[in-house]
């Protein structure tokens, strides 16, 4: 059974830095894009950045520059680390896992973790 278990959300101020990661068992995804995906109160869940099994990335607009995404396929797993949050990057954050696709895409893919809160006080 594909599990993806996400940690390291919490309670920040705004300007601060959090780092979630993402840990899968069940399958090896080191040939498989994996991204983080979030979800405001009210509102869609939306893109956020997406890493491909060969180290490449992209991010949406509203995190460039704050938000980077990496990697550590021996870990079996996928990092986000956010800096310099404001309140509008509240929400939960879901990882997710392609179970075929390799390249880089911001299409959801087959593997959901449960989510972290993140919340950022200004």
């Amino acid at each position: 059974q594909v599990q993806l278990t996400e940690s390291g959300g919490g309670l920040v101020q705004a300007g601060g830095s959090l780092r979630l990661s993402c840990a899968a068992s069940g399958r090896t995804f080191s040939r498989n894009t994996m991204g983080w995906f979030r979800q405001a109160p009210g509102k869609e869940r939306e893109f956020v950045a997406a890493i491909s099994w060969t180290g490449g990335t992209t991010t949406a607009d509203s995190v460039k520059g704050r938000f980077t995404i990496s990697r550590d396929n021996a870990k079996n797993s996928v990092y986000l680390q956010m800096n310099s949050l404001s309140p509008e990057d509240t929400a939960v954050y879901y990882c997710n896992a392609h179970r075929t696709i390799l390249i880089l895409t911001r299409t959801p893919g087959d593997y959901w973790g449960q989510g972290t809160q993140v919340t950022v006080s200004s």
